[in-house]
């Protein structure tokens, strides 16, 4: 099918990349998130043109973190940028004069994974993006699942506790509020207040006080074996753990991929992963268990995957 762009739109750039069909970044351009919705717009636009100097284009696929209909054309909502059943396929075509698709950023991350890294070789992954907040995707039977109106796997707001936490989608108890790098934060400043003996190298790592406290001062401090970070990591890991474990009961899947900022920890994080998922796997002893593993993209997979879904007339169901 030839060379496609994938476009995936951060808070502080936007980033196009020529990508060909094994999943290799050719050459890439980025430009800066503009604050107005028409504006990134334009600034994708930009970002494509820029990206496809000296290359032959097929398709553009662009991820975009909000809902998108089930014809990859609208994004029906999207919670960091004024897009409002926004027709963002029609509005870059115009622009650009190249066919386009519009697909969640966290379903294009986890189809980057299935086809290029960690996910290859399974028919059936769960992916999990862990970062600020949890988004996800779902590969089941070599294709991406996205619901009936396109807005399946927003496993974030999943409520794991009635009445709990209240979640910037207005609801309360979603999963992202326990396990993410806000949660991770969060339970990092809680135990330092009521501990601080126990995080005294966590909190040498800041201001001194709990409120200085940022992610990546938990890393760096759970690596050196502080107390409150190593128990912080745990009780996210405890949560994200129970989330997969009911994730397994509804899909069957034979891998969990594990993305996003907090998958760079690696082992710091996947291992007490791993024993919480087992720990509230139903029948965790008399079944197979699906394999817990590392995502291989980094920040390439969104736009990967992107890109890769530009050359599908219809990859998804």
């Amino acid at each position: 099918m030839g060379l496609t762009i994938g476009v995936d739109i951060g808070g502080t750039k936007i980033a196009a990349g020529v990508v060909d069909e094994d999943g290799t970044i050719l050459s890439t351009f980025k430009v800066p998130t503009p604050g107005t919705s028409e504006a990134i717009v334009d600034a994708i636009a930009s970002a494509v043109e820029g990206a496809r100097a000296g290359h032959e284009i097929v398709g553009v696929g662009i991820g975009a973190a909000g809902y998108v209909n089930r014809q990859r054309s609208t994004v029906y909502f999207a919670p960091n940028i004024d897009w409002r059943q926004e027709p963002l396929k029609d509005e870059v075509e115009k622009r650009v004069g190249l066919p386009v698709v519009v697909e969640n950023d966290a379903n294009a991350a986890a189809w980057g994974e299935y086809r290029f890294g960690g996910g290859k070789g399974h028919r059936n992954v769960i992916c999990i993006t862990l970062g600020t907040g949890l988004g996800g995707g779902i590969i089941i039977g070599n294709k991406l699942r996205r619901g009936h109106f396109g807005v399946a796997a927003e496993f974030g707001h999943i409520r794991m506790v009635p009445d709990g936490l209240l979640c910037g989608c207005g609801s309360q108890g979603c999963w992202e509020q326990y396990a993410s790098g806000r949660a991770l934060v969060r339970y990092a400043k809680q135990r330092a207040n009521a501990t601080p003996e126990n995080a005294e190298y966590l909190l040498s790592l800041g201001d001194g006080t709990p409120e200085g406290i940022e992610g990546k001062h938990i890393s760096m401090a759970a690596r050196q074996g502080d107390a409150v970070a190593v128990d912080s990591y745990r009780e996210l890991a405890r949560w994200a753990g129970a989330g997969l474990a009911d994730l397994a009961s509804l899909f069957d899947p034979s891998a969990f991929i594990i993305g996003g900022g907090l998958s760079d920890e690696g082992e710091l994080v996947l291992d007490p992963i791993r024993k919480s998922f087992k720990r509230w796997l139903v029948g965790s002893n008399w079944r197979p268990e699906a394999q817990v593993i590392a995502a291989q993209l980094g920040n390439k997979a969104g736009l990967v995957g992107a890109a890769d879904l530009a050359r599908e007339p219809d990859p998804v169901m």
